[in-house]
């Protein structure tokens, strides 16, 4: 092997060094048993991303507008608290917020199932603290969904 090989399988990371000799990860979702493409696949970043922030600006919007009336300074303290009500509310009973429907996305249980109010009461609260949200295992969902038992699809 010589300098610029091993200095390619460095820069391309372990998983592409394992692919390269014959593992097979497979695609997203393969291992709970969800298709690769279309309906009830699992759903990638960019459209996670687009749901989380349409209802955080909504949420601002509203805890700017109506409640604080302009003040900012509690402005964001009403945002997450209404962030996390909406997503309690709204996962809870028809598995989707507004900006989940808007991309085309729902939460279900990794059953295929709709989540109980613990679960989404649990993955909320996760999502709320940002960080287990970043972290992501093989099949995209983050630390939040995994440990709610959670998966995002299309749908």
């Amino acid at each position: 092997m010589d300098n610029r090989q091993a200095i390619g399988s460095w820069l391309s990371g372990p998983r592409a060094a394992a692919e390269d000799m014959g593992v097979d990860f497979g695609y997203p979702g393969q291992r709970l048993g969800l298709p690769q493409s279309g309906p009830g696949s699992v759903a990638r970043f960019g459209r996670r991303l687009g749901a989380v922030a349409i209802d955080w600006v909504g949420c601002q919007l509203i805890a700017y507008g109506l409640i604080t009336h302009g003040n900012l300074t509690a402005a964001g303290n009403w945002t997450l608290g209404l962030f996390v009500a909406l997503v309690i509310l709204t996962v809870g009973t028809v598995g989707f917020t507004p900006g989940k429907r808007m991309f085309g996305l729902r939460v279900i249980g990794q059953n295929g199932g709709r989540l109980g109010i613990v679960r989404v009461v649990v993955r909320t609260l996760l999502l709320a603290l940002v960080i287990p949200a970043l972290v992501w295992d093989r099949d995209g969902r983050g630390l939040h969904d995994r440990l709610a038992g959670a998966v995002q699809v299309r749908i």
